[in-house]
């Protein structure tokens, strides 16, 4: 081997450590991005991932670290590489390696990603939510760190972006640098990311943007895949810009606020393409337990922007929130404001800040921390009284700062610019928790929200049986009879009609269960 080669193979044993050559002596393209993983379904999933010349492409995967004994190939020499692994079984972790026919980039065990739940299917689920992180800042790698440290060995289902993915312009470089460098060794290769574009992926200082905003032709949409022929649930949209899904029994709707449909149509545009889709999605999907939109412009904020003063925010909110508030709509996710913003359950507010009433605006006056504290009840909603949105900005998970003279909004509970984070929605059966995990550890704000609890049952026996008696809501439980602290418990009354109830910790959750003996 000449010095020649020899300086090569180091080169490229340095810069990878699955590097090498193939037969004619040539190095094997590096992986420069990736892996992350996209278009997560209960069934299948895309792997993408960038090399820096063109290859073929194999993904290995397996029930086991060890034993990676399915393969995925496409022979097409590419740069791009894009590979569905389909046929996967539900709620399923699977370990994988990618690379080409004959190297390997990466696959060492910590590859590993879990496919979706069943649509409508209670369980216990996480999703992470990053607005406005790509900027490369101190502040959003602090925010990375302290989301993982708070995540610790639990699984994360998806993570979702609220726009402004790569500062200043969204271009690929951007992109590179400041968004898949940094997420790319904990999030990127484990987590199905489900994003939203913001208008600086729309180049929104160049000179192209008005027609990038018509074209989408831009590196946001070249750099990330979609569900939108609703394939992981919800009603095919047709086009990347917007689309929905599911995670069990929650059904998220991710929406364009920048980009234009047929050169002319913006999300406040209720005649447009994509608020007729949102109609139609939304009329499909009234049997998931939650619904979460998110989309980039906010309704309100007095954070880095104004909501009484941008046009495109006035008219989202005059215009298209109370579609979503109409259809029972559980949760509005927003960026653009570098802060961090959350009202309480409301609804019916479509004019300037200063025409917000706490009193006719608020379906709940409770702070939604449920935590003990003074007016900490959860949110409650249900099947008959489905009314509420809680709106929230989480726009600081790299960007962060300013205010503007009449912040905070009025219809926000809690507010703070001074401080970044990221987000994370935990979900169990019917109740949602809502957590800001600061970029120095603290938990900031959190609320609880509840459907269907506080029920009341009627139930008749024969004498001498028994009767399981289960509580509607997720937390601690206190039985008035019995003084036991399970979820359920067995019940058999000799005679008549006896009353068991059941209370959360706090006092402010309850059921009550008559149970009737027949003679």
């Amino acid at each position: 081997m000449n010095k020649k080669v020899l300086v090569y193979f180091f080169l490229f044993a340095f810069l990878s450590p699955f590097a090498g050559f193939s037969q004619n002596g040539d190095p094997f393209p590096s992986l420069i991005r990736g892996p992350y993983l996209q278009v997560a379904t209960t069934s299948s999933i895309m792997i993408r991932w960038r090399t820096d010349g063109s290859a073929r492409s194999r993904v290995r995967y397996g029930a086991e670290a060890g034993r990676l004994d399915r393969v995925v190939d496409d022979s097409s020499l590419v740069t791009e590489h894009k590979v569905v692994l389909s046929g996967l079984e539900p709620d399923t972790k699977y370990f994988y390696s990618i690379g080409g026919f004959r190297d390997t980039l990466q696959g060492d065990g910590s590859d590993y990603f879990h496919t979706l739940p069943l649509p409508g299917l209670a369980g216990h689920y996480r999703i992470g939510v990053f607005g406005d992180c790509g900027n490369n800042s101190v502040n959003q790698k602090q925010s990375r760190d302290q989301f993982l440290k708070y995540l610790g060995n639990d699984y994360l289902n998806a993570w979702i972006l609220l726009g402004d993915n790569a500062y200043s312009h969204g271009a690929d470089a951007e992109f590179q640098a400041k968004f898949f460098n940094i997420y790319k060794d904990n999030l990127l290769k484990n987590y199905p990311l489900f994003p939203s574009p913001g208008n600086h992926d729309y180049n929104d200082r160049e000179a192209s943007s008005e027609v990038a905003r018509n074209t989408h032709e831009i590196a946001y949409y070249q750099n990330f895949s979609m569900p939108f022929h609703g394939e992981a649930g919800g009603t095919p949209s047709g086009t990347p810009a917007f689309y929905s899904y599911d995670i069990g029994n929650i059904h998220f709707l991710s929406l364009d606020s920048y980009g234009q449909e047929e050169n002319q149509y913006r999300l406040y545009d209720t005649t447009g393409p994509q608020v007729q889709w949102v109609k139609k999605d939304l009329a499909a999907n009234k049997n998931k337990e939650w619904v979460v939109a998110y989309w980039h412009h906010p309704p309100y904020t007095m954070g880095s922007h104004n909501s009484d003063e941008v046009d495109e925010l006035i008219k989202i909110r005059e215009n298209f929130i109370r579609i979503l508030e109409r259809e029972g709509v559980d949760l509005v996710l927003c960026g653009h404001s570098h802060d961090y913003e959350r009202s309480r359950l409301m609804m019916g507010h479509y004019g300037m800040q200063a025409s917000f009433r706490a009193a006719v605006n608020n379906v709940s006056n409770s702070s939604g921390l449920y935590d003990g504290s003074e007016n900490s009840a959860p949110y409650i909603k249900d099947s008959l009284n489905n009314k509420g949105t809680v709106y929230i900005v989480s726009g600081s998970a790299g960007q962060l700062g300013g205010k503007q003279l009449t912040y905070p909004h009025s219809a926000m509970y809690f507010a703070d610019a001074d401080h970044g984070g990221a987000s994370i929605i935990e979900v169990t059966n019917n109740r949602l928790d809502w957590k800001w995990i600061c970029a120095d550890g603290v938990i900031r704000d959190h609320f609880t929200m509840m459907k269907n609890v506080n029920r009341h049952s009627v139930i008749s026996i024969k004498k001498g049986e028994s009767a399981t008696l289960t509580a509607s809501f997720v937390g601690k439980y206190h039985w008035n009879k019995s003084g036991e602290t399970g979820a359920s418990i067995i019940v058999s009354p000799v005679s008549g009609k006896t009353v068991y109830t059941v209370t959360d910790e706090f006092g402010n959750v309850k059921d009550s269960f008559e149970v009737v003996v027949r003679k």
